[in-house]
């Protein structure tokens, strides 16, 4: 692929993720041609290529595989990844997948093997990592860890398997900012075992900061924060759009509105843009992505751990509604 021509990219699932991220982001892209979309339901498809200019509704994967791509998007449901994400990296494509990279543990590890031995690129979509505010409250400790971390995503709705569906964002960001976690001892609450109300955790990191994680489905608004300590300050972020860090001899106040032509864009603030922008740029470079399906592994070896002791359903096997 030459640097002047455009990067073919082909969209697998054409569902509510789509629609509100990477769907426009991708067609944001001005060195991006989205050349191809397939979805089970063929109309789905279509629509998506009138609404957002792309190139060709395909009816079945083998046509979709034959649309001469550089790349795939993968945002089909997770528990059908193995079936598409094996097949394009037999077609020697490099993959975007949602997260999480599947359902349970054994593919987990099966497809973060098949990534790593293909030579392709493979990318999971943790998006928070990616976004402006988690991404600047992070630097501030990039020389010395914060002994601790506090990090809630809280929501006023109940959801099917919340905290592997959801709080899954906030294990990640723990991990990129602390490293490996040691020990974890979790509680959970539910009258329903696949509708949580809550999931809360110590962590235990091998670095020796500890964090906190808390999950309310109970909650006035949907609300995502992480309390950053340690190294004589203090970092807060409160997502999408605002960070706070206090130090003894001042605070630092980073609020975007629309106003100051800030953060406020949806799709950049909470990190969508952002992620399907390293995804393309190391697709070109051949960088290994900061959320390569192997590190992504490790993400869901510790959600599975905080499963487990919190007596929730873990990931050792498929689970139906």
């Amino acid at each position: 692929m030459s640097e002047q021509k455009k990067m073919r990219i082909g969209i697998i699932g054409a569902g509510s993720i789509a629609h509100s991220a990477h769907f426009p982001a991708l067609s944001s892209f001005e060195d991006v041609e989205v050349a191809a979309v397939f979805n089970r339901t063929y109309e789905k498809a279509e629509q998506a290529c009138r609404q957002y200019g792309f190139g060709k509704a395909v009816k079945t994967f083998d046509e979709f595989l034959n649309q001469d791509l550089d790349a795939a998007v993968l945002l089909t449901p997770k528990t059908v990844r193995k079936e598409y994400l094996v097949p394009l990296l037999e077609a020697k494509l490099d993959v975007l997948v949602e997260k999480p990279l599947a359902s349970t543990m054994e593919e987990c590890e099966y497809l973060a093997e098949a990534s790593k031995n293909s030579g392709q690129i493979v990318m999971v979509a943790f998006n928070r990592r990616y976004s402006p505010v988690f991404q600047r409250g992070a630097e501030e400790f990039k020389d010395k860890a914060p002994h601790y971390v506090m990090a809630q995503k809280c929501r006023e709705f109940k959801e099917y398997r919340a905290t592997l569906e959801n709080s899954i964002h906030m294990v990640d960001l723990l991990r990129h900012i602390l490293g490996e976690c040691g020990e974890v001892t979790a509680k959970a609450k539910w009258s329903d075992w696949f509708y949580e109300d809550l999931c809360t955790a110590q962590l235990e990191f091998e670095n020796g900061s500890l964090a906190l994680l808390g999950a309310s489905r109970e909650a006035g608004q949907w609300y995502e924060r992480v309390e950053m300590y340690g190294d004589n300050k203090t970092v807060i972020v409160e997502s999408p759009d605002r960070l706070t860090i206090v130090r003894p001899e001042y605070e630092e106040v980073r609020n975007s509105t629309p106003l100051n032509k800030g953060w406020s864009n949806y799709l950049d603030a909470i990190g969508f843009r952002p992620c399907d922008r390293h995804f393309i740029d190391c697709c070109k470079t051949r960088q290994k992505p900061l959320t390569s399906a192997e590190d992504a592994l490790k993400t869901m070896q510790l959600m599975n751990r905080i499963l487990q002791s919190a007596g929730l359903p873990d990931m050792t096997k498929e689970w139906g509604h």
